[in-house]
């Protein structure tokens, strides 16, 4: 299934007796359609998922901009998403940080990551440990970058 986005049973093996872990990392702000879809496709992927909501402060570090939404409301947003069984906080400074303190055998990411230096990083890390990185197609009508600036041209 890897990289497809298609639904399917899950190929990893999962923890003794625990089922397969998936992980899906993010800022989830200005909650939209396509948090939605990933949520959606890592479940069936998967038998325990955990949302990893990233900090404001490692949002900007990533995107030169800090949420709209606060940490706080976003977590509660993910935690009232019956979908998701867990949500954490991603505070550490790599996946790999957070895999040691929460393991998963799955990572998801939307395919926008796929080929870039990022992604490749990623599936070069979690090699390391046995932890798949699926894909996910991603939603190009609909992102945070494009709700954020249809309210910033409202606003003005």
């Amino acid at each position: 299934m890897t990289g497809q986005g298609q639904p399917g049973p899950p190929q990893w093996a999962g923890r003794q007796g625990q089922g397969v872990r998936g992980y899906v990392p993010g800022v989830f702000d200005l909650f939209h359609i396509g948090h939605l879809n990933i949520l959606r496709a890592a479940r069936e992927q998967c038998d325990w998922l955990i949302a990893g909501v990233v900090t404001d402060d490692k949002a900007y570090r990533a995107k030169a901009k800090y949420p709209v939404i606060p940490l706080a409301e976003r977590v509660a947003i993910l935690e009232h998403i019956t979908l998701v069984d867990e949500v954490v906080v991603e505070h550490q400074p790599s996946k790999l940080d957070v895999w040691r303190e929460h393991p998963f055998d799955v990572i998801f990411k939307g395919d926008d990551w796929r080929g870039t230096a990022k992604g490749r990083q990623l599936e070069t890390d979690f090699s390391t440990v046995g932890v798949e990185v699926a894909y996910f197609p991603y939603t190009m009508q609909t992102s945070s970058t494009l709700l954020r600036a249809a309210l910033e041209s409202a606003a003005s």
